[in-house]
């Protein structure tokens, strides 16, 4: 079981280390990209910005240079002068007459924060500076669509992911069901042959009405409880409205009887009858896997106690056991079919515990409290209606 565990663990990191990875490499792809983009964007920004000193150099314009100042892109365009004064703009849609200038300055404003501006200077013949302007652009719709693009990616990944964890974990979940009702009717069933033959030869012994017959017969009863039990657990149980006091105090006193006598066990049950819908034989069950695993982990000396809180709508059980208690890291596991820390255990008390309460009677079964060196307290919450 530790290996499974392990297995499992690392399992988990693999993944984790792998969608790290994917993440950065989607991350940095997309950086690239988009810094790729934003240079050759730059580029067209200082080609227009060079055709416009040209045209300010010389006004009759080749061909060539028309062409350039025309295609500008779409790539939003304030040009202003050495005050800061717009004197053009392009790719932006305005209207002098209906729109406030106030706006464009804070358009402007936003522009100024996506690039570093293009200057755009000439002097004359004499050295002096006649045209000192800057070219303030924005990025295009490309450019902008582009930072979206590893968002929208990785939530994809994101929810193609969740929906395959939940295909994965519903098939799992289905298969374990599976194995759970194979196991139980098989287990019931190789009970029931040995169980019918020896209950016909205890009606001939206890002619004798010997005390070793009817302990046989007690211990046989047990046997086709627990054959009862595993029958119930390979299908849908019927859930009956009944009291549960007694359930508790007959699991207890089974219990009790075949455990050390260091061991004191306190029992704390409401005076009045407790009446909700379960399935005594699987309740009887929970308790006790649960009881057993406390006496087991206090090692033959301590104190064990169970008791029975009724609420408005549910019905709250609490077993504590002064024992060793839980590592907090194997907390999670617990109730995973297989889990174990004893050298013999098989690891599905706490699982058989689980499915009957959350499964078969819509309740839930949590560890309560768990301190080392100090025990564990689990608690059962069960629906009175």
């Amino acid at each position: 079981m530790k290996l499974s565990n392990n297995f499992n663990f690392k399992a988990k990191n693999t993944w984790l280390i792998f969608a790290f990875i994917l993440v950065i490499l989607i991350l940095w792809n997309t950086n690239a990209l988009f810094v790729s983009f934003s240079l050759q964007e730059r580029s067209k920004m200082e080609l227009w910005a060079m055709a416009q000193k040209e045209y300010i150099k010389n006004p009759s314009l080749s061909n060539l240079t028309f062409e350039v100042l025309q295609r500008s892109g779409t790539n939003p365009i304030i040009q202003v002068d050495e005050f800061d004064k717009i004197i053009e703009i392009r790719n932006i849609d305005w209207d002098n007459k209906k729109q406030d200038s106030i706006q464009l300055y804070n358009l402007l404003y936003e522009i100024k924060k996506e690039n570093d501006p293009i200057i755009i200077q000439y002097k004359n013949d004499q050295g002096e500076l006649v045209i000192n302007q800057k070219l303030y652009y924005g990025n295009s719709s490309i450019l902008k669509k582009l930072q979206y693009y590893p968002l929208a990616l990785l939530l994809i990944i994101f929810l193609f992911g969740t929906v395959l964890y939940f295909v994965l974990k519903t098939s799992r979940v289905a298969e374990q069901n599976r194995l759970w009702t194979a196991m139980a009717k098989e287990t019931a069933h190789q009970l029931g042959t040995p169980l019918s033959s020896m209950m016909g030869w205890i009606s001939l012994l206890k002619e004798k009405d010997s005390l070793p017959i009817k302990e046989i017969d007690k211990d046989i009863k047990r046997l086709n409880l627990i054959s009862e039990r595993f029958s119930k657990v390979g299908s849908i149980p019927n859930l009956e409205s009944q009291e549960i006091n007694s359930v508790i105090e007959q699991t207890t006193s089974y219990l009790k009887k075949r455990s050390s006598e260091h061991i004191l066990f306190e029992i704390k049950l409401p005076q009045k009858k407790v009446i909700l819908p379960f399935n005594s034989q699987l309740i009887s069950w929970t308790l006790e896997n649960l009881i057993k695993n406390g006496i087991d982990a206090m090692k033959g000396k301590g104190r064990l106690s169970i008791q029975m809180i009724e609420q408005k709508s549910k019905v709250e059980i609490c077993i504590c056991d002064s024992g060793s208690g839980i590592k907090d890291e194997l907390l999670p596991s617990i109730f995973n079919p297989g889990f174990t820390t004893k050298k013999r255990g098989w690891g599905l008390g706490l699982s058989l515990a689980k499915r009957i309460v959350e499964d078969f009677h819509n309740g839930k079964i949590i560890v309560n409290k768990n301190r080392q060196s100090q025990g564990t307290c689990f608690q059962i919450l069960l629906n009175k209606s």
